[in-house]
């Protein structure tokens, strides 16, 4: 549709800010477009902000030219707060180590938000091709990039739906998005970067209009009465799950006397994943994508391949994780599975390497609750010091995905009353540190606002106050408009005190330090108390860190003890994540948090 269209549809000209994505796993029916719920507290208002042309400039053109503007406006140390100095001081020499496989950081990307590189108000591949270097320019020298070593693409294949999760075709590339050709140069330049590509794989359901679910109704509407399906005359028809009787989750097939499974919408029939033809199907699908270049899937919806049922959803995943490794014995898998973690833990014996790691995230999971004051910061701690062995029970090669948010959630900039940024960062920087394989959904790192309905939660790129500025897309139509909280990217690039800025610093000090990123947590209690905490993470062949927090806003001296491993004359402060006036100090054993504070020490 072009752009005209779009806005005709729903008028976004005043639109200034950038949402959510879409998805699907949560139990609300909605959710493939719709989500379980939304947060409180958040006006929707999208209000119009003119920018200069010299803005607009700023956001037009390649990464590059944006990385040249961004190096020419830093902001002189001087004018800086003194805790923001420190960070540049010490985060910006540190350098890239090489941590564990699929360890890392990954960028969660809704093509039709992140970048429109045609003028038609749609996000498309080329687009992100356009954006690599804003993920990851493949220069560890450099500071304009994020850092992130993987990218996961939301659905990108052929769909009636703004948000694709019912697909029509697998091995197709949805029009509005581009074309395979496109998608061959999105995976050869995020490779020659570094980038490893993640595509969304949707096989709970497929779309209502895609041809195997056309054929099976087009031959029970002339199935004559009282005969029995036979696959041998459709073999459609042993694609899905039909019954004569309305079952549970179980909808009308119009037009007969039939009912189909379909969780989430009549538009998503439920697949049936007994059917020996659904298996090759989908192997023939992983395969098509692993010979193209794609490096791993995360497979959407875990929980509801065989509702009810997790031990068939577990045998069915270690199905599927057999038979991709077949294919390519590196691939990466995670799954969401959207319940609680005594749950979603199991699926660990399934052998996928990932399950999203849904207790630490969202405004009710443990980091939100933690930077809000209602969790101490041994909480935040030791739940990382618990997961850790319960996942090992499952799986002893699990790697974590640790998210703060997502399509389905709401945008985290909302969940604070009153921040100036220092909780939204201090979030950032609590997801950054966990060990995996941490996710990062596009926009978090502005502190975009979104909430409510879905279309809310995956709108347009912040990347300009300027709807009309080069790359800014239209989003979902039905999106509300939403007044942002925070500066776009065109201001926050340049400025060291940025949650951008900050963010970029988080995912250095990741890839700085191995055992940051893949570390095993012990907490150290007797320096641990209320808001403050401090514990080490440990990883064979690598350097420890010893990581001190303080959630509070006041600041916080703590006097160090052997409990870390080390004398406290042994340490040293190696690296921060600050956000305001206040800087880390650690003399005489006696170490000195700012609020909101973020410390990593290292052995001299």
């Amino acid at each position: 549709m072009n752009r005209i269209s779009r806005i005709t549809a729903a008028p976004l000209a005043a639109f200034v800010s950038v949402c959510l994505i879409a998805g699907c796993g949560s139990t609300d029916a909605s959710s493939q477009g719709g989500s379980v719920s939304s947060s409180a507290g958040e006006s929707a208002e999208y209000t119009a902000v003119s920018a200069s042309s010299t803005d607009s400039a700023a956001t037009a053109g390649s990464a590059e030219s944006a990385a040249d503007t961004s190096d020419s406006l830093s902001t002189s140390s001087d004018d800086l707060p003194a805790g923001v100095q420190q960070m540049e001081e010490l985060d910006g020499v540190l350098t890239s180590q090489t941590s564990p496989t699929h360890t890392g950081t990954t960028y969660e990307i809704f093509v039709d938000s992140f970048y429109d590189s045609d003028g038609d108000g749609m996000g498309d591949l080329n687009g992100v091709t356009e954006k690599l270097d804003y993920i990851n320019d493949g220069d560890s020298s450099t500071s304009y990039d994020l850092g992130c070593n993987a990218i996961w693409m939301m659905p990108i294949s052929e769909s009636p739906s703004y948000h694709k999760y019912d697909v029509t075709d697998y091995e197709s590339i949805d029009p509005d998005y581009g074309t395979l050709d496109d998608f061959d140069n999105l995976i050869s330049e995020a490779h020659s970067r570094g980038i490893s590509v993640i595509l969304d794989m949707v096989i709970n359901h497929t779309g209502s209009q895609n041809q195997w679910f056309k054929d099976a109704v087009s031959y029970l509407k002339n199935l004559p009465e009282g005969q029995e399906p036979s696959s041998d005359e459709c073999p459609y028809v042993d694609y899905y799950n039909f019954s004569r009787e309305q079952e549970d989750g179980y909808v009308p097939l119009s037009g007969t006397d039939w009912y189909y499974e379909a969780r989430f919408s009549e538009d998503m029939p439920d697949l049936n994943l007994d059917s020996d033809a659904v298996r090759q199907e989908l192997t023939d699908i992983a395969t098509f994508w692993l010979n193209r270049g794609v490096d791993g899937f995360r497979m959407d919806a875990s929980l509801y391949y065989y509702t009810g049922n997790n031990e068939k959803s577990i045998d069915f995943l270690k199905w599927y994780a057999d038979m991709v490794r077949g294919i390519n014995p590196d691939a990466y898998i995670v799954s969401e599975v959207w319940t609680d973690q005594s749950t979603y833990s199991t699926y660990y014996a399934s052998g996928i390497d990932s399950c999203f790691d849904f207790a630490f995230a969202t405004q009710d999971g443990i980091i939100a609750k933690t930077v809000n004051g209602f969790y101490d910061a041994a909480d935040y701690v030791n739940a990382q010091s618990k997961e850790q062995d319960l996942y090992a029970s499952y799986n002893s090669n699990y790697i974590n995905a640790p998210f703060y948010t997502n399509h389905d959630t709401a945008r985290s900039a909302g969940y604070y009353a009153g921040d100036d940024g220092s909780k939204t960062k201090m979030a950032e920087g609590l997801n950054l540190i966990m060990s995996g394989n941490a996710f990062l959904y596009y926009g978090e790192e502005l502190g975009m606002k979104g909430s409510g309905k879905d279309e809310n939660k995956r709108a347009p790129m912040y990347w300009s106050t300027d709807s009309s500025a080069e790359g800014m897309c239209d989003g979902p139509t039905g999106m509300d408009s939403i007044k942002m909280k925070f500066d776009s990217f065109e201001k926050q690039d340049s400025d060291p005190s940025s949650i951008l800025s900050y963010v970029r610093s988080a995912i250095k000090i990741r890839n700085a330090f191995p055992s940051v990123t893949a570390g095993r947590v012990t907490t150290c209690d007797s320096l641990s108390s209320g808001s403050t905490a401090v514990y080490t993470k440990t990883l064979d062949g690598a350097e420890t860190t010893v990581i001190a927090l303080n959630t509070g806003d006041t600041a916080s001296t703590l006097t160090l003890d052997d409990s870390t491993g080390f004398a406290p004359s042994d340490l040293q402060i190696s690296a921060v994540l600050l956000s305001g006036e206040d800087t880390a100090e650690l003399s005489d054993g006696q170490l000195t948090l700012p609020p909101y504070s973020i410390v990593i020490m290292t052995a001299k």
